[in-house]
C-alpha cells in the first residue's frame, strides 16, 4: 500500500510538472498578441491568421495594414494545429468582420512532426467553421509556393503544397467561401518561390507582398 501511495504521489508530480512546463512554454504562443489584443478598437476590420509568411507581411509592409485596418496575426513557425488553438484569443475575440488564414506551410514542413494533408485541411476547416459560427466572413488562401525548406531540407514540399492548394480551393468552392490564390501567380516552373520575389525560396520579400496585396484587396474591398 506505502508504495502504491508512492507510485501514485510520483505519477501525480509528474503530471502537475508536466502541466507547469506546458504553460511555460506556451505551445500556441497566446503570449505573442495578449497586450496587442487589448488594444483593438472592437469590432475590428479584417484579421490576418498565419506563420511566418504573415508575420513578415507586417514587417514588411506596416502601411498596407494601417492604411487599410487590417490586424495582423501571424508567428513565425506555426502549424494549422496551433492557429487552431489561439484562433479564439487572436481573432474570435477581436470580433472581426473577416478573417483571412494562409496556412499550411509548417505542416508541410513537419515542424511538428507528420502530419497527413488531409488533417491539415482539418484544421483549416476547424479554424473556419469557427470563424462562421461567429458570423465572421472568411477568405482562405493558397499556400505560397516553394521548392525546398531550409531549415527542413529534402522534403519535397512543391507538390504537397500543390495537392494541399486543390484540397482547400475544392473545400472553399463547396463551402462558397472566398479563395486567393497567390500559388498560381508566384510559382517558377518547378513549383518554387522565385528569387525575385524571394530571398529564402519560402518568405516572401516586399515585390512578393506586393503581389499578394494587388490578388487580395479585391476580395477585401467590401470591409
Amino acid at each position: 500500500m506505502k508504495n502504491f501511495k508512492k507510485w501514485l504521489m510520483l505519477v501525480v508530480c509528474a503530471l502537475a510538472a508536466s502541466s507547469l512546463l506546458g504553460q511555460e512554454k506556451d505551445w500556441a504562443n497566446f503570449g505573442r498578441y495578449a497586450e496587442l489584443n487589448k488594444t483593438v478598437e472592437l469590432p475590428s476590420k479584417v484579421v490576418f491568421m498565419g506563420n511566418s509568411i504573415t508575420e513578415g507581411w507586417w514587417n514588411n509592409d506596416s502601411l498596407f495594414f494601417k492604411n487599410n485596418g487590417f490586424i495582423g496575426r501571424g508567428i513565425s513557425g506555426q502549424t494549422t494545429a496551433q492557429m487552431l488553438v489561439r484562433f479564439r484569443a487572436d481573432v474570435i475575440n477581436l470580433k472581426p468582420k473577416a478573417v483571412v488564414i494562409l496556412a499550411g506551410t509548417n505542416d508541410i514542413a513537419q515542424n511538428n512532426g507528420y502530419i497527413s494533408q488531409e488533417n491539415i485541411l482539418g484544421n483549416i476547416i476547424s479554424m473556419t467553421e469557427l470563424a462562421k459560427a461567429n458570423h465572421i466572413d472568411v477568405i482562405l488562401c493558397s499556400a505560397l509556393p516553394a521548392y525546398d525548406f531550409g531549415w527542413r531540407k529534402g522534403l519535397e514540399p512543391a507538390d504537397k503544397i500543390i495537392e494541399l492548394n486543390k484540397m482547400i480551393k475544392a473545400y472553399a468552392d463547396r463551402n462558397g467561401f472566398t479563395y486567393i490564390d497567390y500559388h498560381s501567380q508566384l510559382t517558377d516552373g518547378r513549383g518554387g518561390l522565385p528569387e525575385k520575389y524571394s530571398k529564402d525560396g519560402v518568405h516572401p520579400t516586399l515585390d512578393g507582398y506586393k503581389i499578394m496585396e494587388k490578388i487580395l484587396l479585391p476580395a477585401l474591398s467590401g470591409y
